[in-house]
């Protein structure tokens, strides 16, 4: 018993001998995940940043036009500028020890606490350049300054040498850092990449276009393949809009133009500069910066920026009469866009030592302001520009909408077919499998009751839908997000539309659209044809769209009955099953509502009767591509077809017009 008390007491001996504490820059070397974010690639570059950001500082301030980046074949990185120099003068603090010393062996410590030394800088915690000397197997400092050069040398953050004059020096003055990473650290196969290292430099030269950054590679360190050169002079002056063109480079934008610019902030606090295109298709992007940093997760400048570009566009949406526009987010304007973002702010507060994200509030409200300006006048400068980028934003707007619904329909919709939330006036089959069935898309209720009738409950399910559907080419996407038609239509198919249709989610094997035989059962047919064409292409291409036939003629003599599907069949079959003497007895059907169930079963339901049309895309001579959309002339055919819904459905009537005009002459009856 006695030794199990001892054994607890040891255990329990906790006392003031047992705190450690690490002095100088040990516990960046114990714990670097706190200071650089890990030990990985990313970690290993951020190094040759935070070095980069202390050069740039002097160019930013004033006090520096050039900066050299060198790679050598050792794999060590140096990094010079010709500012002031840092400072080699005792430290008051500790008198024993040179200012350079002190800012390279102790966190918290640097010029850039306060404004005296520098207005605007990137390197704002004190703990970069020292961080980057305890992390390093070795580095050397080399200093020119008030016409003496200097230099000190240190390994894994230790001082090996004094502050060593090096003499006297005319017409030169800078700094120049020269380390190489501690692989103890950051793993025996850690190395710089050369591709890195040149997009870093010349991200730097965009973002400052008043500097020139030299950089150097040994050509052994380029891989093949690798297309990084070994040596470039860096230099912009036209800035952001020069990086913004080049990453666009020949994709097609919604202006000629980029709205770019550069404001200062009131009170002398700072500036912004930025870069703004809107492509019109594909992915854009937003690289924000804050006093040359990279904020790759935003913050509150980005913020502002975008808050500014919706603002502006929502005022000119007004200003032209647009009610659509008061209803734009910030994603519709921004979502796609290409931006570019630099601010210069007093003593910018990030989130974490990498700097990642801008936490400044008032970066917010300046850079708002400052853009917002500009881009009134931008917008106002150039009316068709403004008109074409707001026609793209309320684009985008419609298609958030359309993903709104679709994400509505699916929230409502149950693993499996008896459990999905349909519409209340399908009248569904029996049928769980989609194999067999069919969905009969019908006009009007009494259509659809005696198509109850004379369905086959198995494997034939009911949609009645009033009267003419919206017409989808000519509508807006919050129009066709409101009808309940359509909705009620997208829900029964259960497979998505547009980029979200899923060929292995619709409910039914065949789509059969069935409407009276006259004029406005074609027009309806075709109201549905271009809803499936522009929302669902893909059940076209499988070749799962059909219309049905039903007779607009019954002909009867005798004991004997014929259905005839239009004048011209009816006029055949009095020629042929008819002949002859006696009354023929010809009555015509008003609708599908008025016909008979077992009629309508016998002449257009029954599949050993009944005659179906698939719905194909067709050429321009007729011929109808496959119904996969693949094989020769298939992308011609869809092109054709696109341009004559287009100018037969879309929204301008002066195309249809045209088509009437050019193809009159081609008709020799017309059905009133």
């Amino acid at each position: 018993m006695s030794d199990l008390f001892d054994t607890a007491k040891t255990k329990s001996d906790y006392s003031a001998k047992d705190i450690e504490v690490l002095e100088g820059l040990e516990p960046v070397r114990q714990r670097p995940g706190m200071y650089i974010g890990g030990t990985d690639e990313r970690a290993l570059h951020h190094l040759v940043a935070e070095v980069l950001d202390n050069a740039m500082d002097e160019a930013v301030a004033g006090h520096a036009t050039r900066i050299s980046l060198e790679l050598l074949a050792d794999g060590s990185v140096a990094i010079t500028d010709n500012g002031r120099g840092i400072p080699t003068d005792p430290h008051p603090k500790f008198p024993d020890k040179s200012a350079l010393e002190v800012i390279f062996t102790t966190l918290h410590s640097g010029g850039k606490f306060n404004s005296d030394a520098y207005s605007t800088s990137g390197g704002l915690h004190g703990v970069g350049i020292s961080v980057v000397n305890a992390l390093s197997d070795w580095l050397s400092v080399d200093v020119a300054r008030d016409r003496a050069a200097w230099r000190q040398r240190f390994e894994r953050g230790v001082p090996k040498t004094e502050l060593e004059n090096q003499g006297a020096v005319q017409n030169r003055r800078g700094t120049r850092v020269h380390f190489l990473p501690d692989k103890t650290i950051f793993g025996a196969k850690a190395a710089f990449k050369p591709a890195r290292l040149y997009r870093m430099a010349r991200s730097k030269a965009y973002l400052f276009r008043g500097v020139e950054i030299r950089f150097q590679c040994d050509p052994s360190l380029i891989g093949k393949g690798d297309e990084t050169p070994s040596e470039a002079t860096l230099h912009f002056p036209g800035g952001l809009a020069d990086f913004l063109g080049e990453s666009l480079d020949k994709r097609t934008c919604v202006s000629d133009d980029s709205f770019n610019g550069v404001a200062g902030f009131p009170d002398s606090q700072g500036r912004v500069e930025w870069a703004v295109q809107w492509p019109e298709f594909g992915d854009g992007f937003c690289n924000s910066y804050c006093n040359t940093i990279p904020t790759p997760d935003g913050g509150t400048h980005e913020n502002g920026l975008k808050s500014a570009l919706l603002k502006g566009l929502k005022t000119y949406g007004e200003l032209v009469g647009n009610k659509k526009a008061a209803q734009l987010i910030t994603d519709d304007v921004s979502g796609s866009a290409a931006m570019m973002l630099s601010v210069f702010i007093r003593d910018p507060q990030f989130q974490g030592q990498t700097k990642d994200k801008l936490s400044t509030l008032d970066a917010f409200r300046l850079t708002e302001n400052a853009v917002r300006d500009a881009f009134d006048h931008w917008l106002a400068d150039h009316p068709d520009r403004a008109t074409a980028l707001l026609t793209w934003a309320l684009e985008r707007q419609e298609e958030r909408l359309r993903r709104r619904q679709e994400r509505e329909i699916q929230r409502k919709t149950a693993v499996g077919k008896r459990k999905l939330r349909l519409p209340g006036k399908l009248t569904d089959c029996a049928s769980e499998a989609s194999e067999g069935t069919e969905l009969y898309i019908v006009e009007g209720d009494s259509a659809g009751g005696s198509a109850k009738q004379a369905r086959d409950r198995k494997t034939q399910a009911i949609l009645p839908i009033r009267g003419k559907i919206l017409n989808v080419a000519a509508a807006s996407r919050d129009k066709i997000a409101a009808n309940q038609e359509i909705r009620d239509l997208i829900q029964a198919l259960g497979c998505g539309t547009c980029d979200s249709y899923d060929g292995d989610a619709l409910r039914y094997e065949k789509i059969i659209i069935m409407t009276d035989a006259d004029v406005d059962g074609a027009h309806i047919a075709t109201l549905l044809m271009t809803f499936f064409f522009r929302e669902m292409p893909g059940l076209i291409r499988e070749g799962r769209l059909y219309l049905a036939q039903p007779p607009l003629y019954r002909l009867a003599k005798g004991g004997k009955v014929a259905y005839a599907r239009d004048d011209a069949h009816k006029d055949e079959l009095m020629d042929t099953e008819f002949a002859g003497r006696g009354k023929v007895d010809v009555s015509r059907f008003k609708g599908l509502g008025e016909m008979p169930p077992a009629q309508l079963k016998e002449t257009t339901m029954a599949r050993d009767k009944r005659s179906l049309l698939r719905v194909v895309v067709a050429g321009a001579n007729g011929s109808a591509g496959p119904t996969d959309g693949t094989g020769p002339g298939a992308p011609d055919a869809r092109t054709y077809t696109i341009r004559l819904v287009e100018d037969l459905m879309g929204k301008k009537p002066e195309k249809r017009f045209a088509f009437i005009r050019d193809h009159a002459g081609d008709i020799s009856e017309l059905d009133i």
